[in-house]
């Protein structure tokens, strides 16, 4: 049976897989926190994303590194270290993120609005 748009959700919202990935749950925090202070242990990027549990950020970190957005360096030392930093691939969804934080800036206060206005009708 061949799959079309009825049937096939990737079809009917070519984003769907692209959300999946990029807007699941902490990953855009990780991400932000990458690409705007650069390559990080993981005590850093715990301290930045404040209400993370580790379990939470390992398994995040892990799922990024096996998607290809971030990039995890061990280095042998003792104690051993590890970082973790944005990859290309990740720097390439940069203008996605700053389309995103300007269409927060100039829209979330309207999204506020509705929400008022539908909740007290």
């Amino acid at each position: 049976m061949k799959a079309d748009v009825t049937t096939d959700p990737a079809l009917a919202c070519p984003i769907g897989p692209v959300v999946d990935i990029v807007f699941s749950r902490w990953t855009t925090p990780i991400l932000w926190s990458l690409h705007t202070h650069g390559r990080q242990r993981f005590v850093e990027l715990e301290r930045r994303i404040t209400k993370i549990t580790p379990k939470v950020l390992t398994q995040r970190l892990r799922q990024l590194e096996r998607d290809g957005l971030v990039v995890r360096t061990y280095h042998p030392e003792v104690p051993p270290r590890v970082e973790y930093e944005i990859s290309k691939l990740g720097r390439s969804l940069a203008p996605l993120f700053a389309h995103l934080a300007d269409w927060s800036a100039g829209h979330l206060d309207e999204v506020e609005r509705a929400r008022h206005t539908y909740d007290n009708a």
